[in-house]
């Protein structure tokens, strides 16, 4: 099997996937407009409240994009998808590729849908700074397109939903994605550490100036990576080695 025609694959079941529709497109776009709508001149953490939040939900959105990608494993493993594939031409490289791929165009779109809705809320940023929020998000999902193909080795599908739900719910509410949790003190620097706070703040550092990711943000998210795929490696090889 070719790793493009298995790509297409995966896409293909993604686009059908109701639990990617729900949680990484519908939930994020109601809060934002819910939140955003009625607010269009506010002020959330330096900068408007429309962009603030259009960042925050595109974060969380695309978060479920990239990990619910990943942890399908659980359920090609239960039915012995993922063995069957270990016996065919496909390497695993491409396997996991395919997983990631997927959940980035996925997450890709999500970030377009909110996006269009900051537009139309009243979001104004020249093309400059949609591309270095655009990448500063992209950047910032590589550990949690990472958490996925970890987490399709450890759970199983019937915990895969709560696990996925609960656990991006958790990362987005730390990172200020519904707003800031914190603005001082140690939770500060402990929320600092996360991933997710960083994708948040895409949005600020689009604006530039004071606001552009710091050493910090790029430490933090290739820590978080480099960690992540250590341990990938090794559940990947305890789960493959099982009779």
């Amino acid at each position: 099997m070719r790793s493009f025609t298995y790509l297409r694959f995966e896409l293909l079941r993604t686009l059908r996937n109701r639990r990617f529709l729900i949680f990484s497109l519908i939930f994020p776009l109601i809060l934002f407009l819910a939140i955003a709508g009625p607010n269009k001149n506010a002020v959330e953490d330096g900068i408007s409240l429309p962009l603030y939040f259009m960042t925050g939900m595109a974060a969380w959105g695309s978060m479920n994009a990239v990990i619910s990608s990943g942890a399908r494993i659980a359920a090609e493993r239960q039915v012995g998808w993922t063995r069957q594939m270990r016996i065919t031409p496909l390497k695993p490289s491409a396997y996991f590729s395919a997983k990631i791929l997927s959940g980035y165009m996925m997450a890709l779109f999500s970030i377009a849908v909110m996006a269009f809705a900051g537009s139309i809320i009243g979001v104004r940023l020249d093309a400059t700074q949609w591309l270095t929020m655009l990448g500063l998000l992209l950047v910032g999902l590589i550990p949690f397109a990472v958490l996925g193909i970890m987490l399709g080795h450890l759970v199983t599908v019937d915990t895969l939903g709560p696990t996925i739900g609960g656990l991006t719910s958790l990362l987005a509410l730390l990172g200020g994605a519904f707003g800031p949790l914190v603005s001082s003190g140690a939770l500060l620097t402990i929320v600092r550490l996360l991933p997710s706070y960083w994708l948040v703040q895409a949005g600020k550092s689009a604006l530039g100036g004071a606001g552009v990711w710091p050493a910090q943000a790029w430490i933090v998210i290739a820590v978080w990576t480099v960690v992540l795929t250590r341990v990938s490696v090794r559940v990947y090889k305890r789960d493959t080695s099982r009779v």
